[in-house]
């Protein structure tokens, strides 16, 4: 599984003109599933984004957690993250879940961050258009 969590003021998706997921402050995860992710996996990655120390203390040096913050999260599908582009110019995802696997760990994943703080999401396989302002800017990957 890996993430790229993104630290944003406002971000936004959007699916055939309209808003299907929008938030204020807090982290847009772009998430992707390779064949050998389970639900142990992702509990890990859950964990992981929620104990993220990336959000900025009193003194400016970045020391909170996101529920520290009353933050929210824009949680997108993205599958090209397993893209890998070392052999010629046109990434080949076979490292890439199928679709049909990776939905149900992406649910799975939003449903237990859900338990904790407030998630917004994409359409699994639809084409999205994603807007947002990167804080800092701070873009970090995760990776299990």
């Amino acid at each position: 599984m890996r993430i790229v969590a993104q630290r944003s003021l406002e971000a936004s998706c959007e699916v055939d003109g309209k808003i299907t997921g929008k938030i204020d402050k807090g982290l847009v995860l772009l998430v992707g599933f390779t064949q050998t992710d389970t639900k142990e996996v992702v509990d890990y990655m859950v964990r992981k984004v929620l104990n993220l120390r990336i959000f900025d203390d009193e003194n400016g040096v970045m020391n909170k957690s996101i529920d520290k913050e009353n933050a929210q999260i824009l949680s997108i599908s993205q599958f090209t993250l397993y893209g890998d582009p070392i052999k010629g110019n046109r990434p080949s995802y076979i490292k890439a879940l199928n679709g049909e696997e990776a939905i149900k760990l992406y649910d799975y994943f939003n449903e237990q961050l859900s338990k904790e703080i407030k998630v917004e999401t994409g359409i699994f396989g639809a084409e999205m258009k994603i807007s947002l302002v990167n804080d800092g800017p701070i873009t970090i990957i995760i990776e299990k």
